[in-house]
């Protein structure tokens, strides 16, 4: 009993760490050695990290969050900086700033997740800083790179310490009650959209997303005599 409450502290520990180096980059972007630091703490690897649940709730919205962690990952990638600063028509978000918005999206979604966990927790930054320092370096492809991969990485470390009874307790998010299952929905959808205006965004800038990519190349392979 004394090993799983040590481990559980741990983990607590550690999502907290992941949570706090996400919010340090956002909130230090603008600053080169402030900006060194957070990319040194991001390589960090939590050792006492809980194993991934292989069944329930938490498994299944775990898939949903790494197949789409992949596909913002790879389409961020294959974007070249220059496009970052494209955008369809005046007042409506550019390549980056959805991106970006991604990942204060995530932050912020994290945030209320680890809430019930941390109670009394304050943080750094507000939700409009947040917003704020992540638009301002939207142009900055390596810069939003690194946020994309944190924002999710953070989200994935609290959602690993949420036990699998879970599911129906009360969660707000987006300002809304609901469960955490129902919570999950949200998010998926949500990221389900951007990623749909990211792909858009970038089949107009003559960019194929590579899972596409890969596929046509598996197909015209097979399609050889």
């Amino acid at each position: 009993m004394l090993i799983t409450l040590d481990i559980r502290r741990r983990a607590l520990m550690i999502a907290l760490a992941a949570g706090f180096v996400a919010l340090a980059g956002l909130s230090a972007a603008s600053g080169s050695c402030a900006q060194e630091k957070t990319q040194g703490e991001s390589k960090l690897t939590p050792m006492n990290q809980p194993p991934a649940p292989a069944a329930g709730y938490r498994a299944e919205f775990l898939g949903e969050l790494s197949y789409f962690e992949q596909r913002y990952i790879r389409l961020a990638e294959a974007i070249p900086a220059e496009k970052y600063s494209w955008r369809p028509a005046e007042g409506v978000r550019s390549i980056g700033e959805v991106f970006a918005h991604t990942a204060v999206g995530n932050v912020l979604i994290n945030r209320s997740l680890e809430a019930p966990l941390k109670p009394g927790v304050t943080y750094p930054t507000d939700r409009e800083a947040v917003m704020k320092n992540m638009m301002a370096i939207a142009n900055d492809k390596e810069k939003v790179l690194q946020q994309l991969k944190e924002s999710f990485a953070a989200m994935r470390a609290t959602v690993l310490l949420l036990g699998d009874g879970d599911a129906d307790k009360p969660q707000k998010l987006f300002g809304k009650d609901t469960t955490l299952r129902g919570a999950f929905f949200q998010i998926t959808g949500t990221l389900g959209e951007h990623l749909g205006t990211s792909i858009a965004y970038a089949r107009m800038n003559g960019v194929v997303p590579p899972w596409t990519a890969d596929a046509q190349k598996r197909a015209a392979e097979k399609a050889k005599p």
